[in-house]
């Protein structure tokens, strides 16, 4: 099994669990590593055989941006199960960070994992 991965994709969305949140838009920072078999794409040179990571950014940004969720423990669990679903991923791992949530840090956030890591 090897890894697909994209880093640091930032999405404008509503998210945070104090009012003041829910009339503003904040950039959530994304961190996805995916499980793939690449050898097969690698061989016919065929996205066909692979993850499509645009396709896979299109639709964490889709998600998180139509969202309206308070916690970012929601949002990268919803992510997470879509992706898993309408990729065929068996294995993931998402971290979502919130930039300059809690004064003094420079990110607060969430990793998680789904599936069997390969």
């Amino acid at each position: 099994m090897d890894i697909i991965y994209i880093r640091d994709l930032r999405v404008d969305a509503v998210i945070g669990i104090y009012e003041w949140e829910r009339r503003i838009h904040q950039t959530l920072r994304f961190e996805l590593e995916l499980g793939a078999d690449v050898a097969r794409a690698a061989a016919k040179d065929a996205i066909e055989d692979t993850v499509n990571y645009k396709a896979v950014a299109k639709r964490v940004i889709a998600l998180a941006q139509e969202s309206r969720y308070r916690l970012v423990e929601t949002l990268a669990e919803r992510i997470a199960e879509v992706l898993m679903d309408e990729f065929g991923l068996g294995w993931l791992r998402l971290s979502l960070g919130k930039p300059l949530a809690v004064r003094g840090a420079q990110e607060v956030g969430v990793v998680i994992e789904r599936g069997r890591r390969p």
